[in-house]
């Protein structure tokens, strides 16, 4: 799809797209708080308030990532599956989250349960505009994926091991990260938005740098960041 003009999309916008996008990538790549990138703004001579910040990430941060799977190449046939709990306004709530055997993530789902019923809605939404299926999904030991499974995905092989499945427990933990320094999440929504974006934003600037040279890696970041241009408006507006 291609990028829409930048005139359209930052219309009625005080700032210049610029700003506005390197604003959102500081707050998704990095982390920050919105009062951090205030203050590196600041620095630079853009004086911003972080309530405006906080609105640019909001409503640009999903566009991004959206544009951002749509130009990322099919995903592997191997998808790793593991949910985590969140404790958010003192209850507990679940993060389930889907990788494949490159660590890319595929989708996330904030939900208040981890049954059968919330197992098979997170399949639903992980297969949805999706013209394939996985060779094989490796989950953890909870019953309620292979419950699920059989009813959704029946012909795909399921292996369930404590330790297969490393891969998306890793991937766990940069939400960690952001959680500590968000002070929790606010609410299912407020998690649900922010992940969901910062799940295709970050593993975009984030090339698997030990497997490349310095060079390789120089030129790749290069090719991510005129790719995020793109798609962002700032090459139209150069």
């Amino acid at each position: 799809m291609d990028t829409p003009p930048a005139t359209i999309k930052y219309k009625n916008h005080r700032f210049p797209i610029e700003i506005i996008s390197h604003a959102v990538w500081l707050y998704f790549r990095f982390c920050l708080s919105f009062r951090d990138v205030q203050e590196i703004l600041l620095e630079r001579g853009v004086s911003v308030t972080y309530e405006a910040i906080r609105k640019w990430c909001r409503k640009f941060g999903q566009p991004y990532a959206n544009q951002l799977r749509r130009r990322r190449p099919r995903p592997g046939d191997k998808w790793h599956m593991d949910e985590v709990f969140l404790t958010i306004k003192g209850e507990h709530h679940y993060l389930w989250r889907a990788v494949d055997q490159d660590g890319n993530v595929l989708d996330i789902l904030v939900q208040r349960r981890r049954d059968k019923r919330a197992a098979k809605k997170f399949f639903r939404k992980l297969l949805k505009g999706l013209s394939y299926v996985p060779r094989v999904i490796i989950t953890d030991k909870l019953k309620s994926y292979g419950a699920a499974k059989r009813e959704i995905l029946p012909g795909v092989e399921h292996r369930q091991h404590r330790y297969l499945n490393n891969r998306a427990e890793n991937s766990h933990q940069p939400t960690r990260q952001r959680e500590r320094r968000m002070q929790r999440f606010k609410s299912p929504g407020h998690a649900q938005r922010f992940l969901s974006a910062q799940g295709s934003i970050a593993p975009h600037f984030r090339p698997r740098r030990h497997r490349l040279s310095a060079s390789e890696y120089r030129q790749e970041m290069s090719k991510r960041f005129q790719i995020w241009q793109a798609l962002t408006g700032t090459a139209l507006a150069a």
